[in-house]
């Protein structure tokens, strides 16, 4: 109990420390941008500062520092209007699409959007112009980084996730399979000491129906033996009739349940082989059965019905019990979960297991409402 506590509060302690990681980077990636998004507005208005002396110089006037500043902006895009709003020069934008006054527009847009223009002053001609620019591509970049680096987190938060997830459903099943190999292990010993006290009362000539009836029970703890002892390896598939095997295990459960359940069981057809293991997949129509039942609370109709394509085999269970709650359908299938006050919640699950790793098929509810009943398919393939 201790040791699990640990775990958790490990497990918590690694989810904080990486959210404070997470958001000190994220922090950090911010300010930075901010920063660079400062210069960026600094080197522009020592640009306007240029354009603003050499048009204010005398002619005579030596230019090359403003020259070297105004040429040394290579990534910033650039606009210049006047203040008609009139487009009157520009930089650093595409040389085809500039060609177009509609791009020249949406660029300017975009840049008013994003930063404040600034103000050029041409005071020998009285003159204002507006530079209007964008983040650099750099810039833009950076901008999407923090969405890049949450993006690149949740990928590898989802693989660890699904790793540790697989891990603990490869350990659900190993146990699941030790407990079922070690049911029918200790099956066996008083299983064969009660086939030879069938011989016994046989001997003593006890009354055959009572002996008849023992036996049937032995026969079929043997079944439930050779089921649980299949779980985990790959069980042999045979070509057999699914119909008669379908209503062998439906009425095994119809002689043993009450009178105040209804057993209906419907199929066109006399012949359909399916690739099949019998002990498994009868297993699969006992757990169906058996839910239904309880979902009736003893009382009510069962019906059973075998149709079919060129390809596929269905069988569908209904019953007119409580009903599943929608939110409930995809979990009742999960090892471990039940609504029962009583139950390991194994039964669909194990159902699940055998039609769908075993003999390739699906199952899933098909239909239910709740107050109106429930409906499991059951598909196979020719």
């Amino acid at each position: 109990m201790a040791s699990q506590k640990n775990i958790q509060l490990i497990r918590w302690a690694v989810i904080i420390v990486s959210f404070i990681i997470v958001a000190s980077i994220l922090w950090n990636t911010y300010d930075f941008f901010q920063k660079f998004k400062n210069e960026e507005r600094a080197k522009m208005e020592i640009l306007a500062g240029a354009y603003e002396r050499s048009s204010s110089a005398d002619l005579n006037a030596d230019f090359s520092l403003e020259d070297k500043i105004i040429g040394k902006n290579h990534n910033i895009p650039m606009i210049i209007t006047n203040e008609k709003d009139s487009i009157t020069a520009w930089a650093n934008l595409d040389s085809i699409k500039t060609l177009k006054s509609v791009y020249l527009h949406n660029e300017l847009d975009i840049m008013k959007n994003q930063n404040l223009p600034i103000l050029v002053s041409h005071k020998r001609s009285n003159v204002k112009q507006f530079i209007y620019y964008r983040d650099s591509d750099l810039l833009t970049k950076l901008k999407y980084y923090p969405i890049a680096l949450i993006l690149i987190l949740i990928l590898f938060a989802s693989v660890i996730f699904l790793f540790f997830k697989s891990n603990k459903v490869a350990e659900q099943n190993k146990l699941w399979t030790g407990m079922a190999k070690e049911t029918a292990h200790q099956i066996g010993t008083p299983l064969s000491s009660l086939m030879g006290w069938v011989e016994i009362l046989r001997l003593e000539n006890t009354d055959e129906n009572t002996v008849a009836e023992i036996e049937k029970d032995v026969v079929r703890l043997n079944t439930i033996a050779e089921r649980f002892s299949k779980i985990g390896s790959n069980p042999i598939l045979k070509k057999h009739n699914i119909i008669e095997a379908t209503e062998n295990s439906f009425l095994y459960l119809q002689s043993r349940s009450s009178k105040q359940v209804e057993f209906i069981f419907n199929s066109l057809n006399n012949n359909i082989s399916v690739q099949l293991n019998l002990q498994l997949y009868s297993w699969v129509i006992e757990n169906l059965v058996k839910n239904a039942i309880d979902a009736m609370e003893g009382k009510g109709k069962i019906s059973l019905s075998i149709t079919e394509n060129d390809k596929n085999v269905f069988i569908l269970i209904s019953d007119n019990g409580k009903g599943i709650p929608k939110h409930l359908q995809q979990k009742i299938f999960t090892p471990g979960f039940t609504t029962k006050k009583r139950g390991w919640g194994l039964g669909l699950s194990l159902a699940k297991r055998i039609i769908e790793d075993y003999h390739n098929g699906k199952i899933n509810v098909h239909k239910s409402e709740i107050g109106k009943g429930t409906s499991f398919l059951v598909s196979l393939k020719k």
